[in-house]
């Protein structure tokens, strides 16, 4: 299929070789990030910006926009693997933890709330000797 939008063979390796190594990367990264974050992170039904002292404003603003252009990227590179061989759902909800939207809190919340979702999570931290995750 993919010979028939002309990549080479050669490329076609290469993208199923990047997809594993992403993939073997994302099994290493999800539990170091899960259990970094705090056990009361979920606990609050809002969420304050971060705290960076004022004379550092231009530093918030310069990180901001990094963020949110590499956020950017990773959303719409993921929204192509979703057709092309990749990690498309895993790059879109890396790419929506980067960026800064109305209601993200409330969505991430919403996502660990699934009981699926925060067993799993908890599973994790429980393995790395970690203290689970409260909601409130």
């Amino acid at each position: 299929m993919l010979a028939r939008i002309g990549l080479s063979s050669n490329a076609v390796w290469w993208i199923a070789v990047l997809s594993a190594g992403m993939f073997g990367l994302a099994l290493l990264a999800v539990p170091v990030l899960v259990t970094r974050i705090p056990t009361d992170y979920f606990a609050h039904p809002q969420r304050s910006d971060a705290k960076y002292p004022r004379r550092y404003l231009w530093f918030r603003w310069i990180w901001l926009i990094v963020k949110n252009v590499i956020g950017l990227a990773l959303l719409v590179l993921g929204a192509l693997m979703l057709v092309l061989p990749g990690q498309g759902l895993l790059t879109i909800l890396l790419g929506l933890t980067l960026l800064d939207f109305p209601g993200k809190f409330k969505m991430q919340r919403w996502i660990v709330s699934r009981k699926s979702v925060f067993e799993s999570i908890n599973w994790i931290r429980e393995k790395r000797g970690k203290p689970p995750l409260t909601l409130s």
